[in-house]
């Protein structure tokens, strides 16, 4: 007499057992935990085909060598990367011209309003301390991801990922 073969249940094992490795394969391959770097809880690189338009997206790391290159946040990071006004896109710098005059601004429904810092990587400041500007961005036809938030004692911050990362801007 030949050996029985699998059950309905054994296969139904051995397939959930193989699906599970086809999956831990993939999230290996696609990079593990939070940007391949294996280490949980480190922040995540942005996708590039996270956007299907075009952002233009300068995230400026360059920074002079006379100056430093981060300052203290207070918020939850250590520090924050400094920029130069002139290494970011020129769209900034009008942007920064428009908040030093008061406007007009070309989102007034959105611009100067309240910057919450939920993210909590600007220092922490009193509600209302911050206001949120948009930075226009070249051939996309929404407000974009670009943003220079103002505080109240003149500081200036970028992000050019739509709050994910700040730099301190010098001028």
């Amino acid at each position: 007499m030949a050996p029985a073969g699998p059950t309905g249940r054994q296969r139904y094992r051995w397939l959930l057992l193989l699906l599970a490795a086809a999956l831990l394969v993939a999230w290996l391959a696609g990079g593990g935990w939070k940007g391949g770097t294996g280490q949980p809880g480190e922040p995540s690189a942005p996708s590039p085909s996270a956007s299907s338009s075009p952002t233009h997206d300068f995230t400026a790391t360059t920074t002079p060598t006379s100056e430093p290159t981060s300052e203290p946040s207070g918020g939850t990071s250590g520090a924050l990367p400094v920029v130069r006004l002139a290494d970011l896109p020129p769209e900034a710098a009008r942007t920064v011209e428009l908040i030093d005059a008061g406007g007009p601004f070309p989102e007034p429904e959105h611009d100067g309003t309240t910057f919450g810092n939920r993210e909590e990587l600007l220092p922490d400041r009193p509600t209302g301390h911050y206001r949120e500007y948009t930075v226009p961005t070249p051939g996309v036809d929404h407000r974009g991801a670009r943003r220079i938030v103002a505080g109240e004692d003149g500081e200036l911050y970028w992000t050019g990922d739509h709050y994910s990362s700040f730099s301190r801007i010098r001028r």
